[in-house]
């Protein structure tokens, strides 16, 4: 399969190799961050830090539905699970001004949710958010769409 074209239509499964160099991306890019980060606190620019890592890291949920864009949604289901906070996430980030909103028919839930939010929070997300994030939500892809 080539995930790498643009005219596809729904996806049911992804080759592992696509995984991995998707996972392998995504570490690279906090790599990135980490990097720029060390060097940032070293010539101690903590505040410039601090403001930035929100912004890069809310961004990098879109990264991660971009990925897997095409995955269909029934073999994703609707119960809450990491794909569909990425998604949610995602389609709130870009279409409701950054706070979190209810996407029917998916079934979201703070409580069980990898990160807790609600409909109505300001998504902005931490390092460590994100990392929990795309950790369960490439488990998530891997368990479902792994072919």
């Amino acid at each position: 399969m080539d995930e790498g074209r643009h005219a596809m239509l729904g996806v049911t499964k992804y080759d592992q190799t696509y995984i991995d160099q998707c996972r392998a991306r995504s570490d690279a890019q906090v790599a990135a961050y980490d990097n720029l980060a060390e060097k940032v606190r070293k010539a101690k620019l903590a505040t410039a830090l601090a403001e930035f890592e929100p912004t890069f890291f809310t961004n990098m949920v879109l990264v991660l539905e971009s990925y897997f864009t095409h995955r269909l949604r029934t073999i994703e289901l609707k119960d809450g699970n990491p794909c569909n906070e990425v998604r949610v996430l995602a389609a709130s980030i870009l279409s409701n001004d950054g706070k979190m909103m209810d996407v029917s028919p998916i079934k979201m839930k703070p409580a069980t949710s990898v990160l807790g939010y609600a409909v109505g929070d300001a998504i902005s997300l931490t390092e460590d958010d994100y990392l929990w994030l795309a950790k369960a939500f490439f488990a998530d892809i891997e368990s479902k769409y792994a072919g």
